[in-house]
């Protein structure tokens, strides 16, 4: 695997390496022992599926908080998504700086999100899947969430809305829950 390391200190892009012949390719798309020597949480509890119907679908932008927060390893198995990632470290120089990546059953690359980070990703191509490997069992009294389109935050997502849930849609804006973000997500 090729880590890349993305302007957000922890976050990085895993692009395969494959080994082909006549078959097609094997590539390893997880490895312990490597995510840990480049300072990555290796710990997977849970592996996600969501299928998306529709291109523009919206989900995000999730995150929970400490002592619960997760990491993910996000890859786009069919189809293709825009992913964002946004710092919520308060003590980062990045603190609330974002990423952007476009995961594609074609480019084959992962996103590895670090605790304390809201993720989310627009689809760009019916019928999409993506896979997450996360660090921290699913604990819904340390669910927190952003709203996809807080002007504080400038996320630019490349087509319209055509499918967002409910809870997505009503995340408060930062200007009302920063301060609670800020006290939360302290180390």
């Amino acid at each position: 695997m090729i880590f890349a390391e993305t302007t957000l200190a922890g976050a990085f892009v895993i692009e395969l390496e494959p080994h082909g012949d006549e078959r097609g390719f094997f590539a390893r798309a997880f490895c312990r022992r490597e995510f840990a020597e480049h300072g990555l949480n290796p710990e997977i509890v849970q592996a996600n599926v969501a299928f998306n119907r529709e291109r523009g679908t919206l989900r995000g932008m999730h995150f929970q908080y400490p002592p619960a927060a997760e990491t993910k390893l996000v890859r786009c198995t069919r189809g293709a998504i825009l992913d964002i990632i946004v710092d919520l470290r308060p003590e980062s120089p990045t603190y609330l700086e974002h990423v952007a990546v476009e995961l594609t059953d074609e480019n084959r690359l992962a996103l590895y999100v670090p605790e304390r980070f809201a993720h989310g990703y627009q689809v760009l191509a019916d019928e999409t899947e993506t896979s997450y490997q996360v660090g921290e069992f699913y604990t819904p009294e340390a669910e927190g969430g952003l709203r996809h389109d807080d002007p504080r935050l400038g996320l630019s997502w490349p087509l319209p809305v055509s499918a967002i849930s409910d809870k997505d849609r009503a995340w408060a804006l930062l200007e009302e829950s920063e301060a609670e973000v800020k006290r939360r997500m302290s180390p």
